[in-house]
C-alpha cells in the first residue's frame, strides 16, 4: 500500500511540476510510428527540463528556470540536440568550465522511430561516454507542444551518479 501511494503521489509530483499538460480532446491518442516520425521533423524550442530521482521521487529543476536550448530533427533521420541551463556565464578558470558541463546536454546523431519513441545513434556528444550509444526518448505530441521522458539511468552530470530520468519539455520553433 505505501509503494501504491508513493508511486501516485511521485506521478502527482510529476504533472504538477511539468506544468500544464497539453490538451487533447476526448478519445484523442498521441502519435506514433509514422504518423510520430512526421510530426518530429522540424525545431523544437526548450521550454522546461526536471530530473526526478529514481529513489527519493524528487524533482529538480536541473537545468534552472528558464533553461534555453533546440532539438532538430530533419527528414532524412538527424537529429541534433543542444540544451543548456538557465545563467551560464563564460568560463573564467578551468574550474568554471568544468561546472558549466552540469548544465548541458548535446548530441547528434541518426534516429528512427518506434512506436512513441525516438532512438538515437549517438555520433557525437557533450559526454565521450554516450558516443556509440543508443538513447532512447518516449515522446507525446499535442499540437504544438511535446512531452520527452527519459528511461531511468545515471547521468554524468546531475543527481551524483544516483538513477534517475528526465522529464522535459518542449514548444514547436518551426
Amino acid at each position: 500500500m505505501r509503494r501504491i501511494l508513493k508511486t501516485s503521489l511521485c506521478a502527482l509530483a510529476l504533472a504538477a511540476a511539468a506544468g500544464p499538460a497539453p490538451i487533447r480532446a476526448a478519445g484523442e491518442t498521441y502519435p506514433t510510428g509514422e504518423a510520430l516520425a512526421r510530426r518530429l521533423v522540424g525545431t523544437w524550442e526548450l521550454v522546461s527540463y526536471k530530473v526526478e530521482d529514481k529513489a527519493t521521487g524528487k524533482l529538480v529543476d536541473a537545468m534552472g528556470e528558464a533553461p534555453r536550448g533546440r532539438v532538430i530533427f530533419t527528414s532524412d533521420g538527424w537529429v541534433a540536440f543542444n540544451l543548456e541551463g538557465s545563467d551560464r556565464k563564460p568560463a573564467r578558470s578551468e574550474a568554471d568550465r568544468a561546472a558549466l558541463m552540469h548544465t548541458l546536454v548535446a548530441y547528434i546523431g541518426r534516429y528512427r522511430v518506434e512506436g512513441d519513441q525516438w532512438v538515437t545513434s549517438v555520433q557525437t556528444a557533450w559526454a565521450p561516454e554516450w558516443v556509440g550509444t543508443e538513447q532512447r526518448r518516449t515522446i507525446h505530441i499535442v499540437g504544438d507542444s511535446a512531452d520527452v521522458t527519459t528511461p531511468w539511468r545515471e547521468m554524468p552530470n546531475w543527481d551524483e551518479g544516483r538513477p534517475s530520468r528526465s522529464i522535459i519539455r518542449f514548444r514547436r520553433a518551426s
